[in-house]
């Protein structure tokens, strides 16, 4: 258990008071940990005699700046079937774990779906306020025959994406001795945002957590996982067709490459599926709010994201009508971001309670929900031997089409796609020709 260090890169001394939830942030409370980790190459000769002790205590600075990942989940119950759970900046420690895994080489587990090397598998972020031993992030540094896997689990309720990987390139900074990167950073901002009607702290109406999280337990599904790497002129080149596309369609939109990825990928996983032309189909993004909120500061440390929802549309019209017009629904659905709407969502969760079920975003086998982003900086983490060679995410929480996005390893316009189907879907994914020509790398 490694607990935060103060210095330069960290911020001052954390007061002791409890970080409230928002409703963004209870709303995870039923789902798991945010799993993902980087492959490193292996550290030069001579580099590893304290190598992970050089890494702990460059965990531990960052988790002096990132302190309230060092804190823990609390419950109090008020007996009258409502309990509140805020975040108590302990200053407990997070979590490292170091493993060796010999006979694994970096090419075995590069794009995969991994348990082993990540930590805290199948625990949901509940259980953090219910077992107060547990920590809300722990890492695992593992050892493989070529290189090194750095992954961690992060307690949904108390950050985000963008939360998770602010921290990680902090840590790698720290560790390459790279303070001005960490001072150009925004500074961490703990303290978290309530609309003004929002009782804080917000009581949730179960007299245990317990009951919460057995209700919306999902059954088990059997899924297969895909990771598809698109260069940067593959990505705009699609882009090109997308907007080529609305142009003679006399549409004044303008398509994001973003937004020409995911619309070949919903094309193709609908063909994948064998969907029927009428079939009613839906493509939603989660969407981060920084940047689109002014009360939600850069450097906001908890969560911020909402969901933003295609137009009602059919699998036909999706493949009938084209690149560009399918990507018009995703450009239609980003554009549609109301702030007045969010805050009423927010208003409404903190009097009615809801919580996420991991089959609620894509309950339908015609849907896909599109999670984190392009803009995290993955390939950036360079821990001082060498940037990461690829990625890997954990099975926390995989869903048929669910689907997570990150900056492809050329960064500079690149990007690549993680996607959870089922089996048979996957296969034909796999093998639609349309498809895999815009694939650099695949992995299925």
């Amino acid at each position: 258990m490694v607990r935060p260090t103060y210095g330069a890169s960290a911020m001052p001394m954390p007061s002791e008071e409890d970080i409230q939830l928002t409703p963004w942030d209870l709303y995870c409370l039923s789902i798991k940990y945010i799993q993902k980790g980087i492959l490193l190459p292996r550290p030069p000769a001579g580099g590893e005699a304290n190598l992970v002790d050089t890494l702990a205590s460059s965990f531990s600075r960052a988790l002096g700046r990132y302190y309230h990942f060092a804190g823990r989940l609390a419950v109090e119950e008020h007996g009258d079937g409502t309990v509140t759970i805020p975040l108590r900046p302990t200053g407990e420690g997070a979590e490292l774990v170091h493993a060796v895994a010999p006979g694994v080489a970096v090419a075995d587990i590069v794009g995969s779906v991994v348990q082993d090397f990540l930590p805290l598998n199948g625990v949901c972020n509940a259980d953090a306020a219910i077992d107060s031993s547990l920590p809300v992030l722990c890492a695992q540094v593992t050892e493989l025959d070529d290189g090194l896997f750095i992954g961690m689990s992060m307690n949904h309720t108390v950050g985000d994406g963008a939360g998770f990987w602010d921290f990680l390139n902090a840590w790698s900074a720290i560790n390459r001795g790279d303070e001005e990167h960490i001072m150009r950073a925004p500074a961490p901002v703990h303290r978290r945002w309530f609309v003004d009607t929002s009782p804080v702290p917000i009581p949730v109406p179960f007299s245990t957590l317990q009951n919460a999280v057995r209700r919306l337990e999902a059954p088990p599904v059997r899924l297969a996982h895909g990771f598809f790497t698109f260069s940067a002129a593959s990505v705009k080149k699609l882009k090109a067709r997308a907007n080529d596309e609305m142009l003679k369609a006399r549409e004044a939109a303008t398509i994001s490459s973003l937004q020409a990825l995911v619309a070949h990928l919903w094309r193709a996983v609908s063909r994948a599926r064998d969907l029927p032309p009428g079939q009613a189909t839906s493509c939603n993004l989660l969407t981060g709010c920084r940047g689109r909120m002014r009360v939600i500061p850069a450097g906001y440390v908890g969560n911020a994201i909402t969901l933003s929802m295609t137009p009602s549309c059919t699998v036909g019209e999706t493949l009938d009508k084209g690149l560009g017009w399918t990507a018009w629904q995703l450009n239609r659905a980003v554009g549609s971001f109301d702030e007045v709407k969010v805050r009423e969502w927010l208003d409404r969760w903190a009097r009615e309670p809801c919580f996420s079920s991991p089959a609620s975003s894509s309950r339908s086998r015609c849907a896909l929900l599109i999670t984190s982003s392009p803009r995290f900086d993955v390939y950036g983490n360079d821990f001082g031997w060498g940037k990461p060679v690829g990625l890997c995410s954990g099975p926390a929480d995989k869903t048929d089409g669910k689907v997570s996005v990150f900056e492809g390893p050329e960064r500079e316009g690149s990007m690549s796609l993680e996607v959870s189907l089922l089996p048979q879907a996957m296969e034909r994914l796999v093998a639609d020709k349309e498809f895999m020509e815009a694939v650099a790398i695949p992995r299925p």
